[in-house]
């Protein structure tokens, strides 16, 4: 298992381009970046394996962060993004690629986000895709808000590269129980993020037990943290010496010595 820092949440005290040293130093074994193109992907592969993690997640759209892939009528616009950040990724070293959907209650919504999704793990067959359902509080009118029905698409399409990204602070916002959610969809879930709800903060005792349940259940791919760090990063990260201890992974320096 590795545990990643999300890198548009953490060490924002730092422009990007100094985040991944941040992050190793902190003891991290990788990073994501929401939308990582205002640098250069070289220059960002060079940044992050430098330091010796890796680049394990990106969002899909170029042009905006809330995405276009259910919207009907825009599916030019998706293919031309998708493809876009496809290069990116390939350029920087990143394997996952998290397709937004964008805002929309359009009725052709759902098979719209199907086709496309469809068509780009065909077309990027060397790429994970990963959905993840937002929130309404995050991201009001955002199509793919609920869990279920994000597992239900990506259990339609059935691509070995499509999985769920499974987020603890957006599956209890938007469900309530965020360990019933993991049971219900641990399954097909290719991508983990941890945070504390209502207010997206550093993981607490119960998201950490929750981590616990994750791993129990047979999980062992990424965790990723991606929350609201209230300050200074480096004085949030006590909750990663039991995380590590959780995941089996080794943390040096450890980060609890400096919080």
């Amino acid at each position: 298992m590795i545990l990643s820092a999300n890198l548009t949440w953490l060490f924002t005290e730092a422009p990007l381009i100094e985040r991944p040293r941040l992050a190793a130093e902190a003891g991290f074994g990788a990073v994501e970046i929401l939308a990582p193109y205002e640098v250069e992907a070289e220059a960002m592969r060079a940044a992050i394996e430098d330091v010796g993690l890796t680049l394990d997640l990106i969002n899909s759209p170029r042009e905006e962060l809330t995405g276009c892939a259910a919207i009907p009528g825009e599916e030019a616009r998706f293919a031309r993004s998708f493809d876009t950040a496809a290069s990116y990724a390939r350029a920087s070293g990143c394997g996952k690629l998290h397709v937004l959907s964008g805002r929309t209650d359009a009725p052709e919504a759902r098979a719209t986000l199907v086709r496309n999704l469809s068509r780009a793990v065909t077309e990027a067959p060397d790429l994970h895709l990963t959905l993840e359902p937002l929130c309404p509080q995050s991201m009001p009118a955002y199509y793919l808000n609920d869990v279920h029905l994000a597992a239900e698409i990506v259990r339609e399409i059935g691509a070995p590269n499509l999985g769920l990204q499974y987020d603890s602070f957006h599956a209890a916002m938007i469900h309530g129980d965020a360990r019933a959610v993991w049971d219900a969809v641990g399954d097909i879930s290719t991508h983990v993020q941890i945070s504390s709800p209502p207010g997206r903060t550093r993981p607490d005792a119960q998201v950490l037990d929750l981590l616990e349940h994750i791993v129990a259940t047979g999980y062992s791919g990424v965790v990723a943290a991606e929350y609201d760090p209230e300050g200074p990063t480096h004085e949030s990260l006590s909750w990663m010496a039991r995380a590590a201890d959780i995941m089996g992974v080794e943390l040096l320096p450890d980060p609890a010595s400096s919080s």
